[in-house]
């Protein structure tokens, strides 16, 4: 009898024994996934949660469209400005906060005859070059896109976290055009005469028209400076200073008019209309842009300057 109360007794102090450890091993594996999705949140990976079925984040600041930023302003080389990037300095990394990209956009076509007009107000009657002669109507083109890498050195500390350093590549070009005109309302029985590659060339009639063009592929590596200012909530203002440097020079180009365009040969006034002439004087159109073209090609940088307003989500 008492072996047979012994043997009831040793499974019922056993039982207590036993529902504890399933508790404590239930606590324990419930600690366990606690701090493996802790850690994962903490590394930045994505965490399900089991009664929602959504993704859990650690910092809801990293999350898009945080760090979306766009601008507008305006480029003192390339007319109307404009960019879209990326650029958040709410991420715990030490690179991530220090690193923006932007893809980069100006244009002088939608704001063309305003920069015309402006060029003509300043212009007036023309630049004087004497003897009767001034540049007028002088116009610009440009265009440019460029993909763009910024660096935030000192990342997200107060003021000096706008300051930025710029890296990229710019696709673009420029056009400068200029009417040369003359008249010499005072003579009015002399003509204009000029001088081009050892020839003497005049116009008959008082009045003379040429045209001058430079064209620039403004392509190449850019390096540059900036900062971005907060004024309030997200809006910021923007400025950007640096060069592009080109592959290609600048190129000149001249036109002559042969319209009432005498040269002198042989001792004798001949109209430049006659297929021969006009070759020739083509040929020391294209002698004088000969001389020209060494100093152009010691512009190997092209400047950008662009300043506007921002906002950064």
């Amino acid at each position: 009898m008492k072996k047979y109360i012994a043997l009831m007794m040793v499974p019922a102090l056993a039982m207590p024994a036993f529902a504890n450890e399933t508790e404590t091993s239930d606590l324990t594996e419930e600690t366990i996934a606690v701090a493996d999705a802790t850690d994962a949140v903490e590394s930045g990976a994505s965490v399900t949660d089991t009664d929602t079925g959504t993704s859990v984040w650690n910092d809801p600041a990293a999350k898009f469209p945080n760090g979306l930023q766009f601008g507008v302003g305006i480029s003192a080389t390339s007319g109307l400005n404009g960019f879209i990037g990326y650029a958040n300095k709410d991420f715990d990394s030490f690179w991530l906060k220090r690193i923006g990209v932007r893809l980069d956009f100006a244009g002088t076509a939608p704001v063309k005859s305003m920069i015309n007009s402006g060029i003509d107000s300043i212009m007036g009657d023309g630049f004087d070059m004497g003897d009767g002669l001034a540049i007028t109507d002088a116009g610009i083109g440009a265009q440019h896109f460029a993909a763009l890498i910024d660096i935030y050195p000192f990342g997200n500390t107060w003021f000096l976290g706008g300051i930025r350093i710029t890296g990229g590549y710019y696709w673009g070009d420029l056009e400068l055009s200029a009417r040369l005109s003359g008249e010499i309302s005072d003579l009015p029985d002399d003509e204009l005469s000029f001088t081009l590659d050892d020839k003497t060339y005049r116009y008959v009639g008082n009045q003379m028209n040429a045209s001058a063009n430079l064209n620039w592929n403004t392509s190449g590596p850019y390096l540059g400076a900036g900062f971005d200012l907060g004024l309030f909530a997200g809006f910021k203002i923007y400025l950007d200073a640096g060069v592009v440097f080109t592959s290609q020079a600048a190129q000149l180009g001249l036109d002559i008019p042969v319209d009432n365009l005498q040269v002198m040969e042989n001792g004798r006034w001949e109209p430049v209309d006659n297929p021969q002439l006009e070759q020739e004087l083509n040929t020391s159109v294209n002698s004088v842009l000969d001389e020209v073209q060494p100093e152009l090609n010691k512009l190997t940088f092209y400047p950008i300057i662009k300043i506007g307003f921002m906002y950064r989500f």
